[in-house]
């Protein structure tokens, strides 16, 4: 059905926040008529999605790293690894252990710093057995992840979610009632396109976007110290003016990062890059 068949407003019926009817006298649901409760024991103060609109990018780090560097300022945190069939969050933080439940819920593993870990891995008989699943039950999963998971007492929950604009995505950003999401990239010429994807949808749902992450911006020469750009000159300040957004970090390539996630010792790692976008988002939900 067209705009020509409908007394719809928008382009295509069924499309935007604006749409609530149509000549077949069908209401269009609002993402929040889709939000799951959490747990009865869970106080959760502030939940940030950090998402990308493809994948490689490092969406994964920068959700680790955010998290690592908010538990350091003193702040209970959490996350919630919501790629299913991708995940990598155990990994960095060193988590082998199964996650444990009771009748009362499912309960997260904590790393060696008391970070709470939940993610797919953590419930599956081999970590690197394949999740071969349909995109229903993946939805389920990441539901169950909030609604059935005792997280208790939280400043800070961060959702590493999968790349894209597809069901998983779409379930997170209509299921769990996220405070801001940060858009990760990469300076690349495509990136333009893409990270205008993942905005647009965030601002589609009404979610709002906290500001871009560039990861891979440069690497620095061991030996005087130069920066080089690998991927050629950035454009993530020309698209972030566009958009409006801050952008919160250019993050370098950085070889003991890379070391400390393969090693499980994320939680060890010096890195400051993202310390500054950590100091917005707290000054941010505190003003």
């Amino acid at each position: 059905m067209n705009k020509t068949e409908s007394n719809c407003e928008t382009q295509k019926c069924g499309e935007g926040s604006t749409c609530s009817s149509c000549s077949t006298g069908q209401q269009t649901p609002k993402s929040d008529d889709f939000r799951v409760d959490t747990h009865k024991e869970n106080s959760i103060k502030k939940v940030i999605g950090v998402i990308s609109g493809k994948g490689g990018v490092g969406k994964s780090l920068v959700t680790s790293m955010l998290a690592v560097l908010a538990r350091r300022k003193g702040y209970s945190v959490g996350v919630m690894d919501t790629d299913i069939t991708g995940p990598s969050i155990p990994k960095m933080f060193g988590i082998n252990k199964k996650a444990l439940g009771s009748k009362e819920g499912i309960y997260p593993e904590h790393t060696k710093e008391g970070i709470k870990i939940m993610s797919v891995n953590l419930l599956l008989d081999n970590e690197d057995s394949p999740v071969i699943w349909r995109g229903p039950l993946i939805s389920n999963v990441v539901k169950q992840f909030w609604s059935d998971v005792v997280w208790g007492d939280l400043d800070y929950l961060f959702l590493d979610m999968p790349p894209g604009t597809g069901d998983v995505p779409l379930t997170v950003f209509q299921s769990i009632p996220l405070d801001g999401i940060i858009v990760v990239a990469s300076p690349q010429d495509l990136v333009h396109l893409i990270v205008r994807k993942a905005y647009n949808m965030a601002v589609s749902m009404g979610i709002p976007v906290l500001g871009i992450v560039e990861n891979m911006s440069y690497v620095k020469c061991p030996d005087c110290g130069k920066e080089i750009k690998l991927f050629g000159d950035s454009h993530i300040d020309e698209i972030a003016s566009e958009l409006g957004l801050k952008v919160l970090a250019k993050m370098a390539i950085d070889p003991q990062v890379a070391e400390a996630c393969d090693k499980g010792e994320i939680e060890k790692t010096k890195n400051n890059d993202l310390i500054e976008a950590m100091n917005f988002i707290e000054t941010h939900f505190n003003k």
